[in-house]
């Protein structure tokens, strides 16, 4: 018959041993009850889903974005959130931004393409300013307070291509390699301090970004959306499908959840086994 040790559903083995069979009731507290979270990039895409789920999960979130239309809308459909307008490129801004807060997602992203001898270097360096730099400066600010009370998740939102280099992608994958080391310094100074620190590496995921760009592909090969995904964006990867913003929250939801104590330096691919290869 199940029983309940420190608030956990239990049953008894054959052998006598008291082994879990659930981990939370309907009346348990969520998992981020009394916590604050931080997410960039959360006025759409990825960066809003997350926001949902960690609201969902009983966190108050601060969602930082520039776009203030994004972020009105996100705010109009989403208890807990509270929205903060900022420039990423701005560092003095980011360096302005709350610092006391228990689960800090760095998501925020742009992309440039264009051959090396042909890439602006100004605008190499405003994406390595927005996804790189800015989250170190996150990070470095919110790490004191983690410390302090002993508990903090750093989850950061890196691609395939932190793991895996395309061409005319100099910026944006130099970007997500640097995040994928920031991630691992992080995970190995803060496990001390009960911190970690992990990467989440998605392939395409379908959102306002992306589809951009496969309508401009589209254009430029002369074939449909489909063919541009499964064909053009998706040819390493084994599953041709683009992965939806919900299925990462999902998976960023394992990173600060109760499973979550010994995942640190880790970077868990959602790729379609565009890495198998």
């Amino acid at each position: 018959m199940p029983s309940r040790i420190n608030g956990a559903c239990t049953r008894v083995g054959s052998a006598g041993w008291v082994v879990p069979s659930c981990t939370m009731t309907a009346a348990s507290a969520p998992p981020l009850a009394g916590r604050r979270a931080l997410v960039t990039g959360a006025a759409s895409g990825i960066g809003a889903a997350l926001a949902r789920r960690l609201a969902a999960d009983g966190a108050a979130v601060l969602a930082v974005d520039r776009d203030e239309a994004g972020l009105a809308e996100l705010t109009r459909a989403t208890t807990g959130v509270e929205a903060v307008p900022c420039d990423l490129s701005d560092l003095a801004a980011v360096d302005a931004l709350p610092a006391e807060v228990d689960v800090l997602v760095n998501n925020a992203g742009l992309q440039h393409v264009a051959p090396i001898p042909e890439f602006d270097p100004d605008r190499f360096s405003l994406i390595l300013r927005v996804m790189l730099e800015a989250p170190f400066r996150l990070a470095r600010r919110a790490l004191p307070h983690m410390y302090a009370q002993g508990w903090g998740r750093v989850v950061n939102v890196s691609s395939v291509h932190g793991l895996r280099a395309s061409p005319f992608k100099a910026a944006y994958v130099a970007a997500k390699h640097g995040l994928e080391g920031l991630s691992k310094v992080i995970a190995l100074e803060g496990a001390a301090h009960g911190v970690t620190s992990n990467c989440l590496d998605p392939a395409y995921v379908r959102t306002p970004l992306v589809e951009r760009q496969i309508a401009d592909q589209a254009r430029s090969h002369g074939i449909d959306a489909d063919a541009v995904v499964e064909q053009v964006m998706l040819a390493p990867a084994a599953v041709k499908r683009l992965v939806e913003p919900e299925e990462v929250a999902e998976l960023a939801a394992v990173l600060y959840g109760p499973a979550s104590a010994s995942i640190t330096g880790a970077s868990l691919s959602m790729d379609g086994g565009w890495t198998a290869h």
